[in-house]
């Protein structure tokens, strides 16, 4: 014990914030990796008030302070899909209530974007439940693609595995953004999903980033993975070369009927340091506050958002106006003097990424 006692009488005397700033020197968040799983694991072990104060130092020295981005998620084509993704309702092989359709039509999916528009937000997402996309299939998202982009949307799709052609398909539609996740570590992910192989997620991401598609990826906490996984993903994350523009991280829902249904829920501080973690190593992404929201709570999702979280999805099922979500979400950016109504332009924001 005497040697971990030892340093504090050298540290009194330096400035309190000497320790951090140090730390945060080691392997430049700026230099993008490369990030060992271990400096990750050390990240994460931090005493949590300084790991959030490193965290909300480097949040600020690359985002104004307050800003969130709302973005809208709509299941454009809901269930029938044949991956086992441990934690998905949509999964085809699992009673979950979840019933298969088929692609929504355009002034559907136009509806909800105006509405998402409407309420505040600026980044649309469409999400379709297939293992990977036909040709024809892509034809018909790149018409839902141009008319979100026609109301002034930024627009994100996730469709499952993509080829290059698809992917330049899709960019040639004006496709913003692509979501495709890692779940979780390499090394965990075949606990969780056996009808693909890790590298075919990391295949469809270079895909998408040589057609010049900006990257939303992030994974999923709480699916029983043990604390050396989380470390593991965000070092998969903050790795990638250039590191995702957008990255979601879910606290799994834990849904009746799916193999993941029994999971020990995540501890909220080890949700938060996730968080936080995220926003040091990848500091000019947005970090975003994704599936799980709603069943934090507002204190945890206020630590969420000093550990540097600065995009949510906006409303849970933003189909009709007058959300209740909606309203609960403003109501907490309000309380927290958040401003989640003005969030840049495409163009600003893509500069402001690569600056």
């Amino acid at each position: 014990m005497s040697a971990t006692l030892a340093p504090p009488p050298a540290v009194q005397s330096a400035p309190s914030v000497q320790p951090v700033q140090l730390h945060r020197r080691a392997p430049s968040p700026a230099t993008q990796g490369p990030w060992s799983v271990e400096a990750i694991q050390a990240l994460l072990d931090k005493p949590l008030m300084d790991l959030l104060f490193e965290a909300q130092t480097v949040h600020r020295q690359h985002w104004p302070a307050g800003d969130i981005e709302l973005a809208t998620l709509l299941s454009v084509k809901t269930g029938g899909c044949p991956e086992n993704c441990g934690y998905c309702p949509q999964a085809a092989e699992f009673d979950t209530g979840v019933k298969a359709e088929k692609l929504m039509e355009v002034d559907e999916v136009v509806r909800a974007a105006q509405a998402a528009k409407d309420a505040g937000a600026t980044r649309f997402c469409m999400g379709a439940a297939w293992r990977a996309p036909k040709d024809r299939d892509i034809e018909k998202v790149s018409a839902l693609i141009g008319a979100v982009k026609g109301l002034g949307l930024q627009t994100c799709a996730t469709l499952g595995m993509l080829e290059s052609h698809q992917a330049q398909a899709l960019k040639d539609a004006g496709l913003d953004y692509y979501n495709h996740n890692l779940d979780t570590a390499p090394e965990y992910y075949t606990d969780v999903v056996s009808t693909r192989a890790y590298q075919d997620r990391l295949d469809t991401l270079q895909n998408v980033r040589s057609a010049g598609i900006s990257v939303c990826c992030g994974g999923i906490v709480g699916m029983g993975e043990a604390p050396v996984h989380r470390a593991g993903l965000i070092a998969q994350l903050a790795n990638l070369q250039p590191y995702p523009e957008s990255v979601p991280i879910n606290s799994l829902v834990r849904v009746p009927g799916t193999p993941l249904a029994d999971s020990d829920p995540i501890d909220p501080f080890d949700f938060v340091r996730v968080i936080a973690v995220a926003r040091i190593t990848m500091p000019k992404a947005r970090v975003r506050l994704s599936a799980g929201r709603q069943q934090m709570g507002e204190a945890v999702q206020a630590l969420c958002f000093m550990a540097g979280a600065n995009s949510i999805f906006y409303g849970d099922k933003l189909l009709v106006t007058g959300n209740p979500d909606v309203d609960a979400d403003v109501q907490l950016l309000a309380k927290l003097g958040l401003n989640g109504h003005r969030t840049t332009t495409t163009e600003a924001e893509h500069a402001h990424h690569h600056a």
